[in-house]
């Protein structure tokens, strides 16, 4: 089967055995997934969780943090932020590495409340987090079949992907944000890192400069997708 590049609408072969295949335009160079190159909103959520551990099942959302990317443009002053009360403490670790203390979240909403209001402030807007697939979005289903919310689906987009279209998956080749703030020179003087409001900050940045590295249009036409679920 055919599928049309996202950049300069060349057809390009893919096999239908094999619809998640990354696939590279002979004509512009574009590499793009085939399967996900039907979109059509221009409404994106770039967010970031904060969390007590790594374990979804069993631990809990401390923040949330995003910021809006609209019709190809970053948007800075459109943010979200709240801190979430967990029902246990927060351990110095976490604390340590996240700046989070348990004074920061003591008159917080409990996770499931600051989700709902991510959730009502986000909409239908497509969510892009970066290792997304295997930890934010995770922990949003989570925290909805923790409390019995009922769930609505979204769009997401892992921005590891976008990387890994951009700079490829080879060997040695890392695609953490770290790596992406050197590769993509971003200054972050003055951004604390792991909280959720600086990460999401850093990211936006990378996001839009990746955007606008591989000509991808305004709703992300080529960059492989995967289910969110959200308060409903």
């Amino acid at each position: 089967m055919n599928v049309p590049c996202p950049r300069c609408t060349q057809a390009v072969t893919a096999l239908s055995s094999k619809p998640e295949a990354l696939l590279t335009c002979d004509r512009c160079a574009h590499r793009f997934f085939g399967w996900d190159c039907h979109h059509q909103a221009d409404r994106f959520v770039i967010y970031d969780l904060e969390t007590t551990g790594l374990d979804s099942a069993g631990e809990e959302i401390i923040q949330i943090a995003a910021m809006r990317f609209t019709a190809g443009r970053l948007r800075p002053a459109e943010t979200f932020s709240s801190f979430a009360k967990p029902r246990k403490p927060i351990s110095t670790f976490i604390q340590e590495y996240t700046g989070i203390t348990n004074q920061h979240v003591a008159h917080a909403p409990r996770p499931e409340a600051a989700l709902r209001d991510f959730a009502q402030w986000s909409g239908e807007a497509t969510l892009i987090a970066h290792n997304g697939l295997r930890f934010d979005s995770k922990f949003l289903q989570a925290t909805c079949e923790r409390h019995g919310m009922p769930m609505r689906r979204v769009g997401g987009i892992d921005s590891i992907h976008i990387s890994k279209m951009l700079y490829g998956n080879t060997p040695g080749t890392r695609h953490s944000l770290d790596h992406l703030v050197d590769r993509l020179a971003i200054d972050t003087a003055g951004v604390a890192r792991h909280d959720a409001r600086g990460d999401v900050e850093i990211l936006g940045y990378a996001v839009a400069r990746m955007w606008t590295h591989l000509g991808l249009d305004a709703a992300f036409n080529g960059v492989r997708r995967h289910d969110v679920f959200l308060p409903a």
